[in-house]
C-alpha cells in the first residue's frame, strides 16, 4: 500500500500531470493545419509543373488547389460558426453546404468555361494532391481532439438532473 505523501495516490505533487478538459472550437485549427499542408503540397507541384512544362502549368496546379482549399474551407468555417451556437446541428449544415457547394462550384465552372490557358493534367494533378494532403491533415488533427464522450461523475449529473434518485428510508 502506498504511503499518504506518495505522488500514486493522488496527493498533490508538481510532477503530476493534470488531465485536460475538451478541446475548444477545432474548425479553425483544423483548417490552418489542413490549408498548410494543402498549400505545401501545392507549391512543391506547382515548382515541379513551372520547371518541367510552363508557367501556365504552374498556375493551373495552383487553381486546382485553391479551388479544393475553397470547397473544403467553407465547410470548416461553417462548423466554426455554427458549431458555437449549435452543435447538434452542425452535422445538418455540413450536409446543406456541401450540397450547395457542389452546385455553385459546377455552376461556376459551368459558366465561366475552361480557360485556353490552363494545363488539365497539371490542374487535375494539383487538386488531386491538394485532396490528399488536406484528408490527411484533417485526419490527423481530428484525431488529436479530446472530446469528452461521457460525464465521469454521473452521479452528480443525476441528481443535478432532477431524475429520481434512490434514497434510503428508515425502517424498511
Amino acid at each position: 500500500m502506498p504511503r499518504p505523501e506518495s505522488p500514486a495516490n493522488g496527493a498533490d505533487h508538481p510532477t503530476l500531470l493534470v488531465a485536460s478538459g475538451p478541446s475548444a472550437s477545432p474548425w479553425l485549427g483544423i483548417l490552418g493545419r489542413s490549408a498548410a499542408a494543402g498549400a505545401v503540397i501545392a507549391v512543391v507541384l506547382a515548382v515541379a509543373a513551372g520547371l518541367t512544362t510552363s508557367p501556365a502549368a504552374s498556375l493551373s496546379v495552383l487553381c486546382g488547389a485553391a479551388l479544393v482549399v475553397a470547397f473544403f474551407g467553407i465547410s470548416l468555417l461553417i462548423g466554426h460558426f455554427a458549431g458555437r451556437t449549435n452543435p447538434s446541428g452542425a452535422l445538418g449544415l455540413f450536409a446543406v453546404t456541401y450540397a450547395i457547394k457542389v452546385v455553385g462550384f459546377a455552376a461556376v465552372l459551368f459558366f465561366f468555361g475552361t480557360p485556353g490557358w490552363l494545363d488539365r493534367t497539371w490542374f487535375f494533378t494539383g487538386a488531386l494532391a491538394t485532396v490528399i494532403a488536406w484528408q490527411v491533415a484533417e485526419v490527423v488533427a481530428f484525431s488529436r481532439l479530446r472530446t469528452p464522450l461521457y460525464v465521469d461523475d454521473a452521479a452528480a449529473t443525476t441528481e443535478s438532473s432532477g431524475a429520481p434518485t434512490a434514497h434510503r428510508t428508515e425502517g424498511h
